[in-house]
């Protein structure tokens, strides 16, 4: 008999402990186990960088006749891509960002955004590659300045008050938000990430976000002369042109006295 009440008051507490069990999971079991494991608690769904509508600057001179042929030639997109990243690709004054960040735990809040300057050289003045084409710049949602001794995102809504200082974005499990951000480099040649930081549950943590390539993200500011000047090609790829032809349809140049 002392036996048998024993087997019941046992299958008693077990089936107990499998219900605080569940309900304690169900409520922050599962960000616990993520925590232990390592995962972070906001993951990076897809970061670019828009080079497809402004002038962008090679830091190196191209000088290898297959890249060159590459640059010129009917060559794929993404040798070209690759050729100039081997080179520092980097666009000119201004990095349009878009970086997609998903949800990792069932509650997370970022509470900052902050872009880190990782490394500070004059200009880039190996090649200039100069954009013909017009079109409506993208609605920039937050923007910065690395020229800035401090520098923070902010809206355009309001320049000088920093953005995460008046708004955070809390993010559930596979929740996305897309953020489109702009970088503005115009004094040096600037190498960043970008710093998160993240409240999950009671706990802050920090990752950082790197480009599409696993590299930092770059910006430049304008050289007053370059090795090489390009514009696009109507057979494809990139044709040279010379400064002055560069002058003629470069605003940028012209804006800050460079031709």
């Amino acid at each position: 008999m002392r036996t048998w009440l024993a087997g019941i008051v046992s299958a008693v507490i077990v089936a107990a402990v499998g219900v605080v069990f569940a309900a304690w999971f169900n409520a922050r079991g599962s960000d616990t186990v993520e925590s232990i494991s390592g995962e972070p608690p906001i993951k990076v769904g897809h970061v670019a960088v828009d080079y497809a509508a402004q002038d962008t600057t090679l830091r190196e001179a191209v000088t290898d006749p297959a890249e060159r042929a590459i640059l010129q030639g009917s060559a794929s997109g993404s040798r070209r891509d690759t050729v100039m990243t081997r080179h520092d690709r980097a666009p000119l004054e201004t990095a349009d960002l878009t970086v997609t960040l998903v949800g990792n735990r069932s509650s997370v809040r970022i509470v900052d955004i902050q872009p880190r300057v990782l490394d500070r050289k004059p200009v880039s003045d190996g090649a200039l590659f100069v954009y013909t084409s017009g079109g409506e710049v993208a609605t920039i949602e937050l923007s910065a300045d690395l020229d800035e001794p401090a520098p923070r995102f902010t809206s355009p809504k309001t320049p000088d008050i920093s953005y995460f200082r008046k708004k955070q974005i809390d993010l559930r499990q596979d929740e996305q938000v897309t953020l489109s951000m702009t970088v503005k480099g115009t004094a040096a040649y600037y190498a960043f990430d970008l710093v998160i930081t993240v409240l999950a549950g009671d706990r802050t943590e920090q990752m950082t976000i790197q480009g599409p390539d696993r590299t930092p993200f770059r910006v430049t500011g304008t050289s007053g002369t370059y090795h090489a000047y390009y514009t696009i090609s109507p057979l494809g790829g990139w044709q040279p042109i010379s400064r002055s032809g560069a002058c003629a349809i470069e605003r940028k140049l012209a804006k800050a006295g460079k031709c």
